[in-house]
């Protein structure tokens, strides 16, 4: 193959080299460049096709930037968060029922009070009411669970499914009420929108994110001890239930701010951590959380560019992310069900 003159394949992509690489040789080169790739989707988005004032211009970008920061860093955490205490590389936060709470909910406040309340209402204490509905039902959940010994992980998963599908069938019900323009008001509210974030509940949002971040932070020494699974957690002194409960806890903060903010999103988060442990070769949580997020802000904000700027809006970035980690998650399935 030829190449060029540092020695690398001319003309390969770089992540073609970095895999060949040692996992401890790996990680730092993948998070270099991702971050790279990460600053520069973050110029790119700010500065492409900018005219005018430019007090302006960055006013207004910089606050859907940091919007869409935000929710690669919510979804990407809580996915890698979620998938170790799980022990699960295929699961996700949405197999809780979180994305199906909060349509139900979008569904009762339409149905009882009117589509045009959830236009009215007042933006932060829908944002503050939503997250905490979704954090005090995950919460009741976990210490429901976590209460006796016996109680474990799968059985978590499973009422999180069961609970699920009995939000998908409610709000079912309650939309076949609804006439057809207050559905159609609602429908434009359950489906996740990264172009339309209200940028005014981003200091709220970020002051949540930095109290799950600073209790997932003191919590840090133990993640890679979880992964090796409960008992081996236990006998190297992890207090299990009480850990596993707090990072659930993270978890469920972290998810209902981005669903809060851009709408529930259910494959994006499995697509970001399957690729950073493809990347990063290693689990250690110091590398595989933020090649996540850093690969989260390059779908993000490298997406949302494209679209606007290549095809004027023609789709939605939420459909193309969810196809493609619809695409990771048969993957998975597949590939787990030939071994």
């Amino acid at each position: 193959m030829p190449r060029d003159g540092g020695g690398l394949p001319a003309g390969g992509p770089p992540f073609a080299v970095v895999r060949r690489l040692a996992p401890i040789e790996r990680a730092p080169l993948v998070l270099a460049i991702l971050g790279v790739l990460a600053l520069a989707s973050a110029l790119a988005f700010l500065t492409v096709g900018a005219r005018g004032s430019w007090s302006f211009v960055l006013t207004f970008r910089g606050g859907r930037l940091l919007a869409l920061v935000l929710v690669a860093y919510c979804i990407a955490v809580s996915t890698v968060l979620f998938q170790t205490v799980t022990r699960n590389r295929i699961l996700t936060p949405a197999i809780m029922g979180f994305d199906a709470l909060y349509i139900l909910v979008q569904t009762t406040v339409a149905f009882f009070f009117g589509a045009h309340v959830l236009g009215l209402a007042d933006p932060h204490l829908r944002f503050l009411g939503e997250t905490a509905l979704m954090v005090g039902f995950s919460v009741l959940l976990f210490r429901w669970l976590f209460l006796g010994e016996e109680r474990s992980l799968h059985l978590l998963v499973l009422v999180g499914i069961v609970f699920g599908i009995l939000f998908r069938s409610l709000s079912t019900f309650l939309q076949r009420l609804l006439d057809p323009n207050a559905f159609q008001v609602l429908q434009d509210s359950l489906f996740a929108s990264f172009g339309t974030v209200d940028t005014t509940l981003l200091g709220l949002s970020y002051a949540l994110a930095a109290a799950a971040t600073l209790v997932l932070w003191r919590l840090g020494p133990a993640l890679d001890i979880l992964a090796l699974g409960r008992d081996h957690a236990i006998n190297l002194g992890v207090e299990y239930g009480r850990t596993v409960l707090a990072i659930l806890v993270v978890v469920s903060v972290l998810v209902a701010i981005s669903t809060a903010l851009v709408g529930p999103v259910t494959f994006f988060g499995l697509l970001v951590a399957s690729l950073a442990h493809a990347l990063v070769g290693r689990s250690r949580h110091r590398d595989v959380l933020p090649a996540a997020v850093l690969l989260g802000v390059v779908a993000l904000v490298g997406g949302q560019l494209v679209l606007e700027r290549v095809f004027r809006f023609d789709t939605a970035l939420s459909v193309i992310v969810e196809f493609l980690g619809g695409i990771v998650f048969v993957a998975l399935v597949l590939r787990g069900g030939m071994r």
